[in-house]
């Protein structure tokens, strides 16, 4: 990756950096692309009989149907009940 790449992705970063970290910046990001396309090299192909060999269809349990809770037994305990539950806002 030459110097003119690193500068125009640290301004698009808003990061500043000297000479000397612009070359050792554009040295690390070289290495890193690098270590990436040795990762293309891996096979990824996917093969259903060889990445499902531990799955067992006859081990798994019977589907059983059980009566649930009454919706009023669980909505009893919540503050406005318009069958719905409030929960603090974690987002503005």
């Amino acid at each position: 990756m030459d110097l003119e790449m690193v500068s125009y992705l640290s301004k698009l970063g808003k990061l500043s950096f000297n000479d000397e970290e612009l070359a050792k910046m554009a040295k690390e990001m070289t290495s890193i692309i690098e270590i990436m396309d040795t990762v293309r090299e891996i096979d990824i192909t996917y093969d259903a009989l060889a990445d499902n060999h531990n799955v067992y269809l006859n081990d798994l349990r019977e589907d059983i149907s059980q009566p649930s809770m009454p919706a009023e037994k669980i909505l009893s305990n919540a503050r406005q009940s318009n069958s719905c539950f409030v929960v603090p806002k974690v987002v503005e």
